[in-house]
Order: structure tokens, then sequence, then C-alpha cells
């Protein structure tokens, strides 16, 4: 079975690592190990009509924070890669410059070690500087920098078709089939 590490961190956007829980839970192929910051917590809460429990039951098992003993701690653990979505600045940060102080960022280090797929999902803006100069040095080591930019190609009549559509991104780089959305050139 595939493997793949979902975190959602303390950014506004955390509606976009729900709906990408929602969407793998669906997919029997795939086995999702989750990590959620505090601040996501709270923003889950304030946010959505979701409880932290709720997201958390979307997973096939979840961490804590602090849990270094946990499984995705170590590079002998496989798995095909991790999403950080919404990804805080602060998060960022920390992964492009290994300051790996929390389970989180212990995991995405170990990812990029073992030269797996990572995909970073920012959540801000403006971009200052610093964040651009994170990002392009993650982007150089080969980090997926994806973010939530909507596209109205395909005519979207809800929010939720927007979710779809970065969700249907982030599963088009993990290599998992989907068809969230009318893509650019194909018809219904």
């Amino acid at each position: 079975m595939r493997r793949v590490i979902i975190a959602i961190s303390g950014a506004t956007g955390v509606i976009y690592g729900i709906k990408l829980l929602e969407a793998l839970q669906k997919n029997n192929i795939l086995e999702t190990h989750l990590l959620i910051s505090p601040w996501a917590e709270r923003i889950i809460q304030s946010e959505t009509n979701y409880s932290v429990k709720q997201v958390k039951d979307y997973a096939s098992c979840s961490y804590e924070i602090n849990d270094f003993t946990a499984p995705i701690a170590s590079g002998s653990f496989k798995t095909d890669g991790m999403v950080v979505v919404p990804c805080s600045m602060k998060t960022l940060s920390a992964i492009a410059h290994g300051y790996a102080d929390n389970l989180m960022t212990r995991s995405a280090d170990v990812v990029i070690k073992e030269k797996r797929k990572l995909i970073l999902v920012p959540r801000e803006t403006p971009f200052s500087i610093i964040h651009l100069e994170n990002m392009v040095k993650l982007a150089r080591l080969g980090i997926v920098i994806l973010p939530p930019i909507p596209a109205f190609y395909y005519h979207p009549k809800s929010l939720n078709e927007i979710f779809d559509h970065l969700t249907s991104k982030i599963l088009d780089h993990l290599g998992i089939e989907n068809h969230l959305y009318q893509r650019w050139g194909e018809e219904n």
C-alpha cells in the first residue's frame, strides 16, 4: 500500500487540507499519516464546521506534533511523500533551513533527505522577499511549491469546485488519478 504524510500547519485555509484528506480517504490504495499543528487545530475550529476529531478520522493514522517516536520521523519508514497544506511561512522557513523542531518539520526533513516527493501549499499574501527566497531554495531541491491559486477556465460554480481544483493538482503531483474538475481541453 502506498503511504503519504499529510500535514496541516497553522495558516488560514485549513479547508484545503481537509478536502485533500476527504479525497484520499476515498482512495483505497493510499495510507494517510496525518499531522495537525496546534495552531491548525484552532483554525479548524474557527474557519470550518469540522471538529479536529472529524479531520483526524479521515486519516489512516495521526500523530501528536512532538512525537518524535512516530514512524514518520525515520527515513527507514517508507512513504511516497508528504504534502503540507496549508503551509504557514513559519513551517516553510523551518523546512527550508532544516530546523526540525517538531514532527511536522522533522518529517519534511526526512522526506527531503530521502529524496521523496514534498509538496508545499503556501498560504500567505503578499509574499515577502524572505518568503520567496525560502521557496526558491526549496524549489531548487525539487520541492513542489503549489500555491492555492484558483483557475477559472472551467467556470467553477462554488467554493467546493475551487477546493476540488487544488486537490486535483496535489493528487496529480502525487501520481494519483482523479477527475475532480474539468481539465483544459477535456469535455464533460
